[in-house]
């Protein structure tokens, strides 16, 4: 009998934590992700709906409150002509990084805690856009005519100006939504096939019919995974620039006019940092609850937040270096107007939002440095509103300290937001918390595919304690001879 020695990677070579723990099967990781899809929904989410779409009816009505009314139901003024509306945009878009970045480039980099949460901050990613899209489109003024934007024949012969970065925003912003929409939506269509024959076993056939018509006829041959996994590759690769251009596109609409702290060449790499520090933070808030109520502890273990909450630190560490060259450059230029910019911005008026800013986003993030503080949920839980609420305060300081006080202190003024800028605002999350609570309950929250890939079960070699001489460190064997296995 002849035997065939193949060589294959160990299981584990650096004794790495389980990315799944607890010693959980194939089947009982099905189980539970497909759990709060199949089970009596608790009052508790009826409740957590209910306030969600509250809210987000509120929006509506503070939408049509200013179509009917106007913009100056608005705090802005003369020099503040952007508010709040740029200032929710920019958070928003901020937010929806962490899933293009834990989905795309983790994947590239074949980084395997990935599995556990891409898929929920891919659902994200799609929310915070859809939030973050209404922002510019109600600060137009003319909602109705907001298709000018877009390069499309009209009866005034009328084209938008290329030139301009707010144009490219809306390029950059469409074509992000567009190719995180279909990354999330190619993840999912091997989990809805098996959401599918769930329900049909179950006799649930509305959703069997709902779920097969989403899953596209998927049944796992061997021909539908290779398709599956070219097009998630080439989604990744097109995602992975998306992450760097997107937020640095965003970042022109302030650093490509001559505005004092505005005009500065550290703006692109200086948003896309604070893009990723925010959108981690929100990652946390949200899955903090989620393995909670949702039960999924084992596939979201403390060794994800563990890793979660060293990005924060390193992101927060290169937003604090961006907030110390802001001051450098300024003093380094000469420019009097640059100095005063950013003087104004730590003593002036909003001196008092400057340092919520520093205490949120530069201090915050060292409780990181402690690897009880990382592994603590209601701790992380806690930096991770703290986290969104600096990075909100960074927008603030950004757009409005620079502009409230201008070239002509003729024309200085104090920025104050209305009640209608702050229930707006404050509808921005209803959109984004419905939206999550309903993926929560209908959709897989977890990649079942991707967490049994990365299982040891997953390796074909699993068990197998034979080994042949000579073969060590990052290789491992399994003996498989003709009729049967030694």
């Amino acid at each position: 009998m002849t035997t065939i020695t193949v060589i294959d990677e160990a299981e584990n070579p650096l004794h790495r934590a389980p990315l799944v723990e607890n010693g959980r099967t194939f089947a009982e990781v099905t189980d539970l992700v497909a759990r709060p899809a199949e089970r009596r929904t608790p009052p508790s989410w009826y409740m957590g709906l209910g306030i969600s779409i509250a809210i987000l009816l509120n929006l509506g009505a503070m939408i049509g409150y200013l179509v009917f009314t106007g913009v100056g139901v608005w705090g802005n003024n003369s020099p503040v002509g952007w508010g709040w509306p740029i200032v929710n945009f920019v958070f928003w878009i901020g937010i929806g990084h962490a899933g293009t970045l834990i989905s795309a480039i983790l994947f590239l980099f074949r980084q395997k805690w990935r599995t556990s949460i891409n898929r929920a901050a891919e659902a994200m990613t799609i929310f915070a856009v859809m939030a973050a899209g209404i922002f510019p489109a109600i600060h137009v003024g003319r909602i109705w005519v907001i298709y000018w934007v877009f390069p499309v024949p009209n009866q005034m012969a009328m084209w938008p100006n290329f030139k301009s970065p707010l144009l490219w925003d809306v390029f950059a912003v469409s074509t992000y939504f567009t190719v995180s929409a279909l990354f999330w939506y190619v993840g999912l269509i091997p989990d809805l096939a098996t959401f599918r024959d769930r329900a049909v076993k179950t006799g649930r056939m509305i959703a069997a019919r709902i779920y097969g018509l989403f899953a596209f006829g998927w049944h796992g041959s061997n021909r539908h995974w290779l398709h599956y996994e070219k097009a998630y590759l080439i989604l990744a690769g097109l995602s992975t620039p998306l992450v760097l251009s997107v937020h640095s596109i965003v970042s022109f609409d302030f650093a490509v006019s001559l505005l004092p702290g505005w005009h500065t060449t550290i703006f692109p790499p200086y948003f896309v940092a604070g893009a990723i520090f925010s959108g981690f933070g929100m990652v946390l808030t949200l899955m903090i609850p989620a393995r909670s109520w949702l039960g999924l502890r084992d596939l979201i273990t403390l060794n994800h937040l563990d890793n979660i909450a060293k990005i924060l630190l390193l992101t927060g560490t290169m937003v604090g270096y961006a907030y110390s060259m802001e001051f450098f450059i300024a003093w380094y230029s000469g420019v009097a107007y640059e100095k005063y910019a950013f003087l104004n911005r730590a003593f002036g008026p909003y001196y008092w939002a400057y340092w919520t800013m520093i205490f949120c986003n530069v201090v915050t993030p060292q409780l990181f440095w402690f690897r009880k503080c990382r592994r603590t949920p209601w701790i992380l839980f806690t930096a991770s509103i703290f986290v969104n609420i600096g990075m909100w305060f960074e927008r603030f300081v950004i757009t409005v300290t620079s502009l409230h006080r201008d070239f002509l202190p003729s024309s200085w003024d104090y920025f104050t937001p209305t009640i209608i800028d702050v229930l707006t605002y404050l509808g921005s999350f209803g959109l984004f918390f419905t939206m999550f609570l309903l993926f929560c309950k209908f959709l897989p929250v977890i990649a079942i595919s991707e967490v049994k890939g990365v299982m040891p079960e997953a390796n074909p070699h699993h068990g197998d304690t034979h080994h042949a001489p000579g073969q060590h460190g990052h290789a491992a064997q399994g003996h498989v001879a003709q009729g049967g296995v030694h």
